[in-house]
């Protein structure tokens, strides 16, 4: 058996670099120490999103097709202030009776996630 500390990154695959660093940084306001870098990662606080193009590693480019949830203080706030940017959602805001959660895609069709977690999970 090995022992895992903590994840360090979730690698989010991209097509184009460049757009893809504006709408992370830009559009979603999130902050990366090497930006200019060919493979920058964005802090998140706790798991920081690595973009990455696959066709360098001489692989196939497909988005992540599962939500990564991005942790925003007001869910209804948020996707406000990216619809007024463009982004469009997909459906309402879902209220789960524990969090608040908004679906949309990155410009590379990434399936992302505003979420805000309000009440404890019963066990």
């Amino acid at each position: 058996m090995i022992t895992v500390e903590r994840t360090d990154f979730v690698s989010v695959p991209v097509t184009d670099m460049e757009r893809a660093k504006r709408f992370y940084n830009e559009t979603l306001g999130m902050h990366s120490p090497n930006l200019e870098a060919g493979w920058p990662e964005f802090e998140t606080g706790n798991v920081s999103l690595y973009l990455v193009d696959p066709t360098r590693m001489g692989q196939e480019f497909k988005p992540h097709p599962t939500h990564i949830a991005l942790r925003v203080p007001d869910v209804a706030a948020a996707r406000e202030t990216l619809e007024a940017a463009g982004i469009e959602f997909d459906g309402e805001i879902m209220d789960t009776g524990v969090c608040h959660m908004a679906f949309f895609k990155d410009p590379d069709g990434n399936a992302l996630m505003l979420h805000r977690r309000y009440a404890p999970v019963e066990a």
